[in-house]
């Protein structure tokens, strides 16, 4: 299979749909945090992914994907997914901790290690002073907007550890991006098969990990866990993974991974909408400042 066609820069089509998944994905984590109260969180996590696996397979074949035929992607697929199973189910868990908001900002520490790994394996990804000064910049944005969260003492004796596992959910997300870019194989993979490693892989492992927890496999009843369930599946670990999927293979990760930092701040965006917490002028200097930060990731060299 030949390269896909890539660019060194962001077009208006990357930038479309890298500002739509980073919306749903600030609404998924106040979904998420919201679902836990109906269904325990590695299991929740399970049948999201066991989902989006279905959902994928039976997306390849209407589009005559093929997902088994050798090509060497093997061994590097798995790792990738491996990777990405630990992050999910350290994010489900920390989530029992820890506010979403709260999760999301050490979450989000992700493009860091991807700046900092991937032009160790991709010597052309490497990043110029002004894009260092703008990731900085946007991530500086990001805990000033969650600065109240990051200062409270009212969230409990093991906020901590909800953290600790945020940062460690963001070190495997950062981790799944170094392998993907740096593997020549997966780079010649398709997209579908390329998520079908993390989402199959995370099918396999999160209900062994639920079993390990002893977490219950039941829900409660009532409509709003299934459609947040169906919402997590179809839209965040199908839909929306596919398209990151895509933009790795045709897109600077160092780039489009910037783009993360809009998410923290579209999570307290729906949780404002949702728990009507007021939208503060220190979350509108915030806005300015990611949206800063993402032009001087982007600014090509004169």
């Amino acid at each position: 299979m030949s390269h896909p066609e890539r660019k060194d820069h962001l077009d208006s089509l990357a930038v479309g749909l890298l500002l739509a998944c980073c919306l749903f994905w600030g609404f998924q984590q106040v979904l998420i945090k919201a679902t836990l109260p109906y269904m325990a969180p590695v299991f929740q996590a399970a049948l999201r992914f066991a989902g989006a696996a279905l959902l994928l397979w039976l997306w390849c074949l209407w589009r005559g994907k093929r997902l088994f035929e050798a090509d060497n992607s093997l061994s590097a697929g798995l790792l990738a997914g491996v990777l990405f199973a630990a992050e999910f189910a350290s994010i489900y868990i920390g989530l029992q901790f820890t506010t979403a908001s709260r999760l999301t900002v050490f979450l989000y520490t992700a493009p860091f290690w991807v700046a900092l790994l991937v032009p160790l394996r991709v010597p052309t990804e490497r990043l110029r002073q002004t894009q260092w000064l703008g990731l900085l910049l946007a991530f500086a944005a990001v805990v000033f907007a969650l600065r109240d969260g990051l200062t409270s003492t009212a969230l409990g004796d093991q906020a901590w550890l909800g953290d600790g596992l945020a940062l460690l959910a963001g070190l495997f997300w950062g981790l799944t991006t170094v392998v993907i870019r740096s593997s020549t194989a997966l780079m010649r993979v398709s997209p579908e098969k390329l998520l079908f490693y993390q989402v199959g892989v995370s099918a396999l492992l999160l209900p062994a990990l639920s079993f390990a927890l002893q977490e219950p496999w039941r829900w409660s009843p009532g409509g709003f866990a299934l459609g947040s369930l169906f919402l997590q599946t179809a839209v965040g670990a199908f839909a929306s993974y596919l398209v990151w999927m895509w933009m790795l293979g045709r897109y600077p990760a160092t780039r489009i991974s910037v783009f993360a930092f809009l998410t923290p701040l579209f999570a307290l965006l729906f949780g404002t909408l949702w728990l009507g917490e007021p939208v503060t002028p220190g979350l509108l200097l915030a806005l300015i400042g990611v949206a800063a930060g993402i032009v001087l990731v982007n600014r090509r060299p004169a």
